[in-house]
């Protein structure tokens, strides 16, 4: 931002006049993102410590890592059954397994014209901002390695090869200039930036919208190419006026006003319906409650081995 003009005021001494003058200050401020979804992110460590086996518990599941054997009991996965171990023992052994860390994670902001449109009193990119650097500095601490890029029609924005504490410094220094820009979100052109930075499976987070018009148009015809080889999350900020009109009914404007708001939360609902059966996990959330979403949304799907 650049600095605005500094103007000095002198008074007489009776103060019944005065003189000024304004003068052209030639300095630049960088302003960097609040990150007030910090506040989320011990709850979230201590929640990932537990599934990294040093709090309390061990995770068993596809496509996690080895990490020792133990007696078998009832309700154990027979799948997870160690038949080699077991035929030289008398008991029978099962693997138990930790989250894998190393993964790659892959954040992509949408700056196009959307993330222009104001939820509350900040515009919709703000709060996918924050939902971005709390995914981060969680996904950091696990051991993954995050690359975030924010794209519209071109790629405005790139973090990549940050790690440890260089990460998130990293990221509030990229994401400081973006600004929404009113153009149409290269949908094809996201998803080949996708695959340039990508050759192995990772979980690709998308911030973008779920207004039906701009999914069907540019995200549900290009998603498959995705889900194909990645595990894929979109998340976008819902607007609390949309459920203030909804249930908002005192008169006959005002029950129009919440057909219409319904009728919306329909059109969102079928959109998150086809995508959840194209394999996208589907998070969606206010202002506020975006970036902790997301954050268990990332958990749960470790913890799952799905990433």
């Amino acid at each position: 931002r650049a600095a605005g003009a500094v103007t000095i005021r002198s008074a007489g001494p009776l103060g019944l006049a005065a003189r000024q003058v304004s003068l052209d200050v030639p300095g630049r401020l960088r302003v960097l993102p609040e990150f007030a979804s910090r506040r989320h992110l011990p709850s979230r460590l201590a929640r990932l410590r537990e599934m990294d086996g040093r709090s309390a518990v061990q995770v068993r599941g596809e496509g996690t890592e080895f990490d020792s054997l133990r007696e078998y009991v009832i309700g154990d996965d027979v799948r997870s059954i160690d038949w080699r171990a077991s035929a030289r023992r008398a008991d029978m052994v099962v693997r138990t397994w930790r989250p894998e860390r190393d993964r790659r994670v892959l954040i992509v902001l949408d700056t196009s014209r959307t993330s222009a449109a104001r939820i509350g009193d900040e515009p919709r990119l703000d709060a996918s901002i924050e939902a971005a650097l709390l995914l981060s500095a969680l996904a950091g601490r696990a051991g993954d390695r995050v690359e975030l890029f924010a794209y519209d029609r071109g790629v405005r924005a790139r973090v990549a090869g940050a790690a440890g504490p260089r990460l998130m410094p990293a990221l509030a220094d990229a994401l400081a200039p973006v600004q929404p820009v009113l153009l149409e979100t290269d949908w094809p052109g996201l998803v080949g930036s996708v695959h340039q930075r990508l050759s192995q499976r990772a979980l690709v987070v998308l911030l973008t919208t779920l207004d039906p018009a701009a999914v069907e148009t540019g995200l549900l015809p290009v998603v498959g190419q995705l889900t194909a080889k990645h595990q894929v999350v979109v998340a976008s900020v819902a607007d609390p006026e949309v459920a203030a009109l909804r249930d908002a009914r005192d008169s006959s404007a005002e029950v129009y006003d919440a057909a219409a708001a319904a009728r919306v939360e329909l059109e969102r609902t079928a959109v998150r319906t086809v995508l959840s059966r194209k394999g996208v996990e589907v998070v969606e959330g206010l202002p506020e409650e975006l970036a902790p979403r997301l954050a268990d949304t990332y958990l749960a799907l470790k913890a799952a081995g799905r990433l």
